[in-house]
């Protein structure tokens, strides 16, 4: 598939929960009132300039005005000149910054792929071992759901490394579920505990899967797999047939383009709490 159709759709997932501000070659996306997480800056759709150490300085000056997170994220193949840019850049603006370097990997055809079948793999980790959980129960929660919170409070314990789970506010989310924007799938243990989840957002026939984890206590139990089998499912019924993820690590991509992903690019993320 072509970097040019995920790049449209990276550009098109904050901007139903975020305002936008042009920063010299950047689009600045702010989070609209209520809707409980920050956003990033992007290189603007369809650049076709470089982007010079400074333009980086006045981005993260400008998120500092703000009172905005220090957050980039990039397609170093659409934007090449932006990693050498940044790393330029971050000595003196952020000097305990970096950038990560996620394989960034897609598959086509998912409507009419074996892929829902076959998909194996967790963001927390490949799970190469054979389980007793050959069912795991998933649900796909709806907008007004009592335990979506409780379901996106298990995925941030899980990135986390935390077994304690603690509802997480779920701002704007119940608007972009009941608008078809956002997918969340939970994974519930044999006592009905919520272990785990995951999203994604469609847009269009093109949809990223985000934030796939399960709590520590129940890793390699076949949760994550499942997650990710009802999110596939689930975005082919809706009529997806594109989808893309960044991968944590080599070992997870390899796992993914074990059933079927490919590798198309790199995803670089810059991010620091800092201001």
């Amino acid at each position: 598939m072509g970097l040019l159709e995920i790049e449209r759709c990276y550009d098109a997932i904050p901007r139903v929960s975020a305002t936008t501000e042009e920063v010299g070659p950047f689009t600045l996306f702010r989070a609209v009132e209520g809707t409980s997480w920050n956003f990033y800056a992007r290189p603007r759709l369809g650049l076709e300039t470089e982007i010079t150490p400074d333009d980086v300085r006045r981005l993260l000056a400008r998120q500092t005005e703000r009172d905005l997170p220090h957050a980039i994220e990039w397609v170093h193949e659409v934007t090449p000149s932006l990693l050498p840019a940044v790393r330029t850049a971050l000595p003196s603006a952020l000097p305990d910054a970096d950038v990560a370097e996620c394989p960034l990997l897609a598959m086509t055809g998912v409507a009419n792929a074996g892929v829902v079948r076959d998909v194996l793999v967790t963001s927390d980790g490949p799970d190469m071992t054979e389980t007793s959980r050959t069912n795991p129960t998933i649900r796909i929660l709806t907008a007004d759901d009592p335990e979506l919170e409780m379901a996106l409070g298990a995925v941030g314990a899980g990135f986390g490394g935390r077994d304690e789970v603690e509802p997480t506010d779920a701002g704007h989310r119940p608007a972009l579920i009941e608008a078809g924007t956002l997918i969340v799938a939970a994974a519930y243990d044999e006592d009905g505990r919520i272990v785990g989840g995951g999203s994604a957002a469609p847009r269009g026939h093109t949809a990223e899967l985000m934030g796939i984890s399960t709590i520590p206590s129940a890793r390699r139990q076949g949760y994550g797999a499942a997650v990710t089998r009802a999110l596939v499912t689930e975005l082919a019924q809706r009529g997806v047939t594109t989808l893309f993820l960044s991968a944590g690590s080599d070992d997870a991509a390899s796992i993914y383009r074990s059933v079927g992903f490919e590798r198309v690019g790199t995803a670089c993320i810059l991010e620091s709490g800092g201001h």
